[in-house]
């Protein structure tokens, strides 16, 4: 196997001992350096010149992608705070700047080579550092995708708020918004049912028994919009009370929103008629 095929099985990053264990000669790895077909990114580590920018990022600086940044690879849903996050070994003296660097002791070990945290390590970095709705966001996110299972999360020796986002999180909100909605509306004590089912269809919110909240993305354009309406019209004569929000409204003007849906309760709005 050639070196650089070792190391995209390898994930395009590798440390060079790890490399060597495997039956790559320091000739083989000088070779392919000189070539170009193999970079170093720091001392004791190799990578292909097209791999991950993160992971190589990463090697060069001695340091684990972790909390906020490697849940967004990882695909879950973030609020960003617009910085790069990292781990690093108490006897780590990492070179990389500009970054929030966790030193906290990971609930999983790393082994060695390890350049991107496991999601249970994410997950409880992401409660230490992000404000409680934010962090809620990432968790129900992590268990509506599968990621984890709240029963092995139960059994980690989970720190701080992460054992209170653990009762919070739920698996059945399909987004970050219809979290954050749901957790600003908790207080009211009234029924939230996130994706629930009606006539066929889902709705990503219904408040007791006749409020829907329909929450906007990129995709209520062209024939979605058209469909949405017409799902809208259908709710409203079976006598369902429809809101749509978006984005921005959500995370920039919940005043607002909170406002128009506290409004609707006090007349009822979300109690079926009797």
């Amino acid at each position: 196997m050639s070196l650089p095929t070792l190391l995209e099985a390898l994930g395009g990053v590798a440390r060079t001992r790890e490399l060597r264990d495997r039956g790559a000669s320091d000739a083989r790895i000088a070779h392919a350096v000189r070539d170009g077909r193999v970079e170093r990114p720091r001392r004791g580590w190799l990578a292909l010149p097209d791999a991950d920018p993160d992971l190589v990022a990463a090697a060069a600086h001695g340091v684990v992608l972790t909390c906020i940044t490697e849940a967004q690879r990882l695909g879950l849903w973030t609020l960003s705070d617009g910085r790069t996050h990292v781990a690093a070994s108490s006897a780590a003296r990492p070179s990389v700047r500009g970054c929030t660097v966790h030193w906290g002791r990971p609930l999983q070990l790393r082994p060695p080579g390890t350049l991107a945290d496991p999601v249970v390590n994410v997950l409880q970095f992401v409660a230490d550092c992000q404000p409680f709705e934010e962090a809620l966001v990432v968790w129900n996110s992590a268990l509506n995708r599968g990621l984890v299972d709240r029963s092995a999360l139960s059994r980690l020796p989970l720190r701080g708020t992460a054992r209170r986002l653990l009762t919070a999180a739920k698996p059945f909100f399909d987004s970050g918004l219809e979290t954050l909605v749901a957790s600003r509306l908790r207080w009211t004590k009234i029924r939230l049912l996130p994706q629930a089912h009606l006539f066929g269809h889902r709705v990503d919110l219904l408040i007791g028994e006749r409020l829907v909240l329909q929450i906007d993305g990129a995709s209520h354009t062209g024939r979605q919009w058209n469909a949405d309406n017409a799902f809208d019209a259908l709710l409203v004569a079976r006598g369902y009370t429809v809101i749509r929000i978006g984005y921005l409204q959500i995370v920039e003007d919940w005043h607002s929103v909170q406002s128009q849906l506290l409004e609707c309760i006090a007349q009822g709005l979300h109690l079926a008629r009797r």
